[in-house]
This record gives structure tokens, C-alpha cells and sequence, in this order.
């Protein structure tokens, strides 16, 4: 069975004429959670990636299980107010106003070599936060990895227009 066929389509959530992608069909399932953990895995094997950093929430599912399979860290991007230690934040615009994301100053060294791990993109305004926040601590974003892109959105192409690389497992076109 492919990762795709394991992925739930509710449509009209959270809002009348949004197509909500529900991965926890997905994360049910063994085999499809073990083909994803394998795919991003095999994918960033080799590479220099000294820590994965996921963001909230979906990110922490698949995150820690990617890192342990690479043999390294694991990091939380959260949002604001969320994280007990000291933060570093960045603003960012969502399609009606703003929000912030955070991680721990102490999270990454100056140098270290991240891949920024999600569900899906989207928009990609938080994953090009993310890149900010992880660049701001003077870590280096290595590339971004998501199990669904949204290619008519474009947030894939931002981030490649921002010089980071995006490695996805699935598409769906549309919204």
C-alpha cells in the first residue's frame, strides 16, 4: 500500500473549500509509518545532519523517529510561550496576521547542520521561519523535509527560492 493511498481526506476542514490532509491514517498504520521513517531516512543518510528539528505538532510525531534511525538530536520548534527554558523567536505572517515560533537558545550550535522536519507544506511561511530561527541561533539549514507537498500552494517553491533544499514523499494537487 502506498504512503499516499494511507493518507484521509476530510474535505471542508477546517473551513468550507479546504481539502484537509489527515495523517494520523497514516501514523496508524506500521507499515506506512515504517515507509516513512525508512524514505526520509534513507533520503538524509550520508548527508551531514547533525540534528532534525520538527515543528509543532506533526513534526514532533515524525521527527524523533527519523533522528533516531539518522543516530542523531532531536529539536522542538514550538510555538510562543510553549518551550520552559530561554527562547529565540521569529515573526512571521500567516494570511490574517502573524504568529510566532520559538526554540530554546541553547537548541543547535553556531554550525550545526539542521534538517527542518514537518507533516506538510503548504504556504511555507512556517517553514521559512523556521529556516530564520535555525540561521538566527547561526546553525545551518541543511534542507526541509515533508511527507506531503501542496505544489499549487508554492510554499516547496519558496523555500527553494530561498536556497534550501525540499525533499517531499507525496503530492496532492489542488488545496
Amino acid at each position: 500500500m502506498s504512503i499516499k493511498s494511507l493518507i484521509r481526506t476530510i474535505p471542508d476542514y477546517p473551513k468550507t473549500g479546504i481539502m484537509f490532509r489527515d495523517i494520523t491514517t497514516l501514523f496508524g498504520d506500521a507499515e506506512g509509518l515504517r515507509e516513512v521513517v525508512d524514505t526520509l531516512a534513507g533520503e538524509f543518510q550520508g548527508q551531514k545532519i547533525d540534528v532534525i528539528a520538527g515543528i509543532e505538532a506533526r513534526g514532533f510525531i515524525i521527527g524523533p523517529a527519523v533522528a533516531l534511525a539518522l543516530g542523531v538530536g532531536f529539536i522542538p520548534i514550538r510555538k510562543q510561550g510553549k518551550l520552559p527554558a530561554k527562547t529565540i523567536s521569529v515573526e512571521y505572517d500567516l494570511e490574517y496576521g502573524s504568529d510566532i515560533i520559538e526554540m530554546h537558545v541553547d537548541a543547535v550550535k553556531p554550525g550545526q547542520r539542521v534538517l527542518i522536519l514537518d507533516d506538510l507544506i503548504a504556504t511555507g511561511g512556517t517553514a521559512l521561519a523556521a529556516i530564520d530561527l535555525i540561521e538566527k541561533a547561526g546553525a545551518v539549514p541543511v534542507s526541509c523535509a515533508f511527507i506531503i507537498d501542496l505544489p499549487d500552494i508554492g510554499g516547496a517553491a519558496r523555500i527553494r527560492e530561498r536556497g534550501v533544499p525540499v525533499f517531499t514523499l507525496v503530492e496532492f494537487e489542488g488545496d
